[in-house]
């Protein structure tokens, strides 16, 4: 196991939904917990469908003692597995989102499925979260592989750094390799007094060149052991990350989204990713939210 060079919390928190299609979650949680060293929580949420005025109390216990039901395999399915540290369950009732956000003060990071194969419904846990919670959030869909690959998405900003601290930890503890990718290509973004560069691609691209090796060069004297691959194309960050990670297993990129109770406030391109992106998707928030 790959010894981090910084303190952990003590364990991933893992939204459970029992589903088939949640297995490939399951296993990237356990996995987690495995190489980190970390406890596993599962969180299952359940609901009573109807208005709380028609709640019937049989029914009610029975619903309740079926999500039991479900973690109890749920947690066994985990330990067989080869989960690293303690499995243990957590049943409340929904919303999803709001328990997990709820549950995470003490969460490495957070682990859900994404059941929908392209476009996520505005509304899914997996869309909502990461624009809500203080600590990364990994999407899981089922992508196949290993390819032994993790993409990283860098801009030049604290955001960016925090995504590429965590890709480069994926990347040492799962023997990876590492591909950073800076699509540089972001007039709208950019403070006024850069906007010139953008008439001059040349010089675009040096200026641009200077600022991803002053990020990276930290990161690869701290994981010497990583294979890293820096890529600085003149696209969009969209075009230019979907591309990257195309044969990757997992794609990290930061949020610029000013978070808060609104889903749509996640950053443009992180939810392009969450929403396009075929491999697992890592959001990571900014160092503020994180702390």
């Amino acid at each position: 196991m790959v010894a981090l060079s910084r303190v952990q919390r003590p364990n991933i928190l893992f939204g459970y939904d029992g589903t088939e299609e949640n297995e490939s979650a399951l296993r990237w949680a356990v996995e987690e917990s495995r190489l980190r060293g970390l406890d596993l929580i599962m969180c299952h949420c359940w609901h009573w469908p109807y208005a709380q005025e028609h709640v019937d109390a049989g029914v009610d216990a029975i619903v309740q003692r079926a999500g039991e039901n479900l973690l109890r395999e749920g947690a066994r399915r985990a330990r067989e597995l080869g989960a690293g540290g303690k499995v243990s369950t957590l049943l409340r009732r929904e919303p999803v989102t709001e328990t997990l956000v709820h549950e995470s003060d003490d969460a490495e990071l957070i682990v859900v499925g994404s059941h929908e194969r392209y476009r996520l419904l505005d509304g899914s846990t997996a869309v909502r979260l990461p624009a809500r919670t203080r600590r990364p959030v990994v999407a899981v869909r089922d992508a196949g592989g290993p390819h032994g690959l993790i993409v990283a998405g860098v801009d030049g900003s604290a955001g960016g750094d925090a995504a590429l601290g965590f890709a480069i930890e994926e990347a040492a503890l799962r023997d990876f390799d590492l591909r950073v990718v800076y699509g540089a290509w972001e007039p709208g973004a950019v403070p006024e007094f850069e906007l010139p560069l953008f008439t001059d691609r040349n010089r675009l691209f040096e200026t641009r060149t200077a600022m991803l090796d002053e990020a990276v060069r930290p990161w690869r004297r701290r994981y010497p052991e990583v294979a890293v691959r820096v890529s600085l194309l003149l696209e969009r960050p969209r075009e230019a990350l979907l591309a990257a990670a195309a044969d990757a297993d997992l794609l990290v990129v930061g949020d610029r989204g000013v978070g808060g109770l609104d889903p749509l406030l996640l950053g443009a391109t992180s939810s392009a990713m969450l929403h396009h992106a075929l491999c697992a998707v890592a959001i990571v928030p900014e160092p503020h939210r994180a702390a």
